[in-house]
């Protein structure tokens, strides 16, 4: 019986990059609000209190945007003020943003590429993890939970920054927590043996319900257990560390075992092909793995400027076997059409940002009509 070993890791929302995340996600969000078809491109950088936003957006009245108002409340409502700094209506925002109305005729011309890309699907056949690889869901459940325990425990005066690393054991009887490291930002005095504790406990109960649902998960609590391994974890946030979006691009899409193409996926509109790409070539693996055409899928896609829709390059199943691409190709839209007008506005993407795109089952483009696609498989 052989053991493969999988690693992945997740972070809180207070964690410095994932607030660069959300605040360009908020920007998209709100561009979006104001015109369908806006185009927003943007990156986000924190350090201490300062917020730098660079880049572009195109939209009606996209001058009376708020942006200063808008990074404070993903300051806010990640957790900070009061005890934890920055407070939020401290810090300074900095943009150097292109801001105005679209073009004349550009709205027409975003369903063209204005740029190039390479983007990975993924999914493996595990109805239970959403068709996402054992490690990645279990970190994202694991780390979600975690980070709760801040407004749940509040004698443990837990800050918003933390992260988590999973070590999962794969063989053929299921999947089990080898290792486990979690990073939980901490007033100093407060009690390390009560954290210490209180992750041990929520690491049982969450690993009993998890099991519940996906049966071949051992439930047991790994020997290799680690809280705070660095020692005192009081400074963090943007005060520890400076930030930038798009830096956690492994753990918003599947993990380290499946490797990643394009680029980020917050600070762009549903009409860019980075996010577009990225969420057409989910939803053709998750499809072909729904259907039973393979136990796994990586599909590819490429788009050239000027394109309208993706180029559908290969399709991967379970051990290299190679899937013909031809009855993919002809059953989904992969235009940006389709997506900047079928996704803009259905999400909540400051939530998205900050949890995952691929996490939520549903999530508009992750639902998938079974009847449709049985057929087509057929």
């Amino acid at each position: 019986m052989t053991n493969k070993l999988h690693s992945a890791e997740f972070v809180f929302p207070g964690h410095p990059d994932k607030l660069s995340d959300a605040i360009a996600d908020a920007l998209v969000q709100e561009a979006g609000r104001r015109e369908k078809r806006a185009l927003v491109g943007v990156e986000v950088a924190v350090h201490r209190n300062s917020v730098f936003v660079t880049g572009r957006i195109g939209c009606e009245s996209a001058e009376e945007i708020d942006i200063p108002g808008l990074a404070q409340n993903v300051y806010r409502t990640a957790g900070y003020g009061g005890t934890w700094i920055p407070e939020p209506g401290n810090i300074e925002v900095r943009a150097d943003i292109c801001l105005g109305p679209l073009e004349d005729g550009e709205a027409e011309y975003r369903s063209q590429a204005d740029d190039q890309s390479i983007c990975t699907g993924y999914a493996t056949a595990i109805p239970e993890t959403n068709y996402l690889p054992a490690e990645h869901w279990l970190a994202n459940c694991l780390g979600r939970r975690l980070a709760e325990l801040r407004l749940e425990e509040s004698d443990l005066q837990l800050g918003p920054d933390g992260k988590v690393i999973v070590m999962v054991s794969e063989n053929n009887e299921g999947y089990l927590l080898d290792g486990f490291s979690c990073s939980l930002q901490q007033m100093a005095g407060a009690s390390d043996i009560a954290l210490h504790r209180k992750v041990r406990e929520l690491l049982q109960e969450e690993l009993g319900r998890l099991a519940r649902n996906l049966s071949c998960l051992n439930p047991q609590i790994p020997e290799r257990l680690s809280v705070n391994g660095a020692g005192t974890f009081e400074v963090g946030g943007p005060e520890g560390d400076n930030g930038l979006s798009g830096k956690k691009l492994v753990v918003d899409a599947y993990g380290p075992r499946v490797p990643i193409g394009g680029g980020a996926l917050s600070g762009k509109d549903f009409f860019k092909v980075d996010r577009a790409g990225a969420i057409h070539a989910r939803r053709i693996a998750k499809a072909i793995v729904m259907t039973g055409a393979a136990a796994e899928a990586l599909v590819h896609l490429a788009w050239f400027p000027g394109d309208a829709s993706a180029r559908l390059i290969s399709i991967e199943g379970e051990d290299g076997r190679m899937l013909n691409i031809g009855p993919w190709q002809a059953l989904f839209d992969l235009s940006l059409e389709a997506s900047g007008e079928g996704w803009t506005g259905v999400a909540d993407l400051l939530d998205v940002a900050r949890s995952g795109h691929f996490t939520n089952g549903e999530l508009s483009w992750e639902k998938l009509s079974f009847a449709s696609l049985a057929q087509q498989a057929a």
